[in-house]
């Protein structure tokens, strides 16, 4: 009769504390005491007399042999019969706080190394501040090189209170603090008789023992983001991959697809093992859908269930970073924003708080956040993200931050919360506007005309910047003021930091509304070439012109698809055809035709004189070319 065992849970573990603390030899002594070695590998650490360097170990880069410290994040694997280990040896020294980072944000515990003689130290206090921050379930503190205090008991008191105060500043976080000689070997995998007053657990009891939380496996909480999309052959439909990061998903759930929204069911489901048909987090999948959808990496699936919570199409995050550059982080700085398997770009909008390490008290307004620094902070991102709380999805509510000229992680982060934000409906309550001390007629008398905004909206190939450009040199050459805000070259400075999502171009729209507001406040013909698809983006920038006691003249240059198509200037309707560009509007993305416009023609076969003639005689009727 054959018999299946059931699985060892997987233990994640990373050891945080101060340089020299014995990090790298308890990770050995682990290793060694539970029968995890090769034998070559503990013959190439041992040395004439027999002793073996455990330290040396985990320290697998040249450098950190010569040195003496850890520099890299290594890993280590070992098991016990009752569960698996992944142990990464992080670095202790300060320099090397964002290995630390990376090595402790998916474990489920962290050793928090002490020298008995030492005491808690400035790293100590910033390793256990990141392991919060980092939402680590699990904190234990060991106390090491007991030995060399002699195994005193009232040292090990004196330290485990420092240790308690620490835990109180942390939020009062559960702490197990274990007397260790890691060279020894005492308290590490067998109780030790140098210390009968402990009758605590050793540490291979502690990870042996301590509980586990599995992630969400609540079908309504599925999050899975997609990594990558296979395209389609004669006998297999498109496949979508991606490792979910909570709940669970199988054939036959309704999904729906974020940001777009777009809704279907799962057909099949490849989890790489032939007896699951149930995917759970954080397993890697790949699955195909009912329908053919719009689908990109970086796109979300969440269940389509009626009890399903979906996260908010964020452009707003209040996170807590540590900072990892030697460039500083200030307020204003753009950096590219890199969550689960989606990047964009975002802005610094505030450095609200610094960590101060000594004390983990929260300094206010900070100036910039310098290397290893702690803080809170809020981002702007250039389109939406959609991430969970970190408290509640460590996932999902994690991201890096990338310096864009140097590709390096510069900063990693934490989510407290994502807001949505709707490009022009917010109104600032901390800035008051102040009026020129020129008054408006008076500076319109001396110029000798009027401003105005003339806004070309159409299909992309329409026309709209052939007729601008020429609006433009007839104003011009009439003596009049004008400037032309053509769509690209607005996207080469001003809105350099958006993409074409439909929240990417109200934005756009939105700045180039107020540009066009200061414009002809100045006395300017502001012409604006937008596609500006939808009405409602339209109409947020007449609604800013309109507020100022501005003209308006919104003209659609309604020339019909086939016909750009047919010109295809830029070729980016057969790129949209062969599948290459997503969203071109009046291809895959909508264009809503202006409802009610001051002027619309098309320019198929049109006489450029005559349509420049008809746009300057609707600005007569404004009155704008006469003061």
């Amino acid at each position: 009769m054959t018999t299946t065992s059931r699985p060892r849970q997987l233990l994640r573990l990373a050891t945080a504390g101060s340089v020299d603390d014995g990090k790298s030899t308890l990770i050995g002594r682990l290793l060694h005491d539970t029968g995890s070695l090769p034998t070559d590998h503990l013959e190439a650490v041992t040395n004439a007399d027999g002793e073996a360097d455990l330290a040396a170990l985990s320290d697998g880069l040249r450098a950190e042999r010569e040195q003496g410290i850890t520099i890299d994040v290594a890993y280590r694997f070992f098991s016990t019969p009752t569960r698996s280990f992944v142990l990464a040896d992080t670095p202790g020294h300060e320099r090397y706080t964002r290995n630390m980072f990376t090595g402790a944000s998916n474990a489920h515990v962290a050793v928090l190394l002490v020298d008995a003689r030492a005491g808690v130290l400035r790293q100590t206090r910033r390793h256990a501040r990141i392991a919060d921050l980092l939402g680590v379930p699990h904190l234990v503190a060991v106390v090491n090189k007991i030995d060399l205090v002699d195994f005193d008991e009232t040292r090990f008191k004196e330290v485990e209170s420092e240790l308690g105060l620490l835990a109180q500043r942390l939020g009062g976080r559960d702490l197990t603090v274990i007397p260790v000689s890691a060279t020894r070997g005492d308290n590490v995998v067998t109780r030790s008789d140098s210390t009968p007053w402990y009758d605590g657990p050793t540490i291979l009891e502690y990870l042996e023992e301590v509980e586990l939380a599995a992630p969400s496996a609540v079908a309504s909480e599925l999050r899975l983001p997609i990594q990558w999309v296979a395209r389609p052959s004669d006998d297999r439909r498109r496949r979508y991959t991606g490792r979910l990061s909570a709940g669970i998903l199988s054939v036959g759930d309704e999904v729906m697809v974020l940001p777009g929204g777009s809704r279907s069911t799962v057909t099949a489901l490849d989890t790489l093992d032939p007896n699951r048909s149930v995917a759970v987090a954080p397993l890697s999948v790949s699955f195909e859908l009912a329908d053919d959808l719009d689908v990109a990496r970086g796109d979300l699936v969440v269940s389509a269930a009626a009890d399903a919570t979906a996260p908010a199409p964020a452009r707003e995050i209040d996170a807590t970073v540590c900072w990892l550059s030697e460039t500083p982080l200030r307020a204003g700085d753009r950096v590219a924003l890199k969550h689960t398997s989606r990047t964009v770009r975002a802005t610094v909008q505030e450095l609200h708080t610094r960590l101060d390490p000594e004390t983990l008290e929260e300094h206010d307004s900070p100036s910039e956040l310098a290397l290893n620094d702690i803080g809170r902070i809020t981002l702007r991102t250039s389109t939406v993200v959609l991430p969970d709380p970190y408290a509640t999805n460590r996932d999902a509510g994690a991201f890096i931050l990338i310096d864009e000229q140097s590709n390096d992680t510069v900063g990693a982060g934490t989510v407290s919360e994502a807001r949505e934000v709707v490009p022009g409906e917010q109104t600032r309550h901390d800035v008051k506007w102040h009026p020129s001390s020129l008054e408006r007629d008076r500076r319109w008398s001396a110029t000798g005309q009027r401003g105005a905004t003339i806004w070309l909206t159409g299909l992309p190939a329409s026309g709209k910047s052939t007729v601008a450009v020429a609006l433009e040199r007839t104003l011009v050459d009439a003596g009049r003021t004008a400037y032309l805000l053509d769509g690209d070259n607005v996207r080469h400075g001003i809105s350099d930091d958006l993409g074409f999502s439909p929240g990417d171009r109200a934005e756009n729209i939105r700045r180039v509304g107020h540009l066009t507001r200061l414009f002809a406040d100045a006395g300017v013909v502001a012409i604006a070439s937008m596609v500006s698809p939808l009405r409602s983006d339209r109409a947020i920038a007449r609604a800013l012109n309109e507020a100022a006691g501005l003209p308006f003249l919104e003209i659609h240059v309604s020339t019909p698809v086939d016909e750009c198509e047919r010109r295809d200037p830029k070729g980016l309707y057969a790129r949209a055809r062969a599948g290459e560009l997503r969203g071109l509007t009046g291809i895959d993305a909508p264009y809503e035709a202006p409802e009610d416009p001051d002027l619309a023609f098309d320019t198929t076969g049109a006489d450029l004189d005559d349509l420049v003639a008809r746009i300057l005689a609707e600005l007569a009727r404004h009155e704008t070319l006469t003061a």
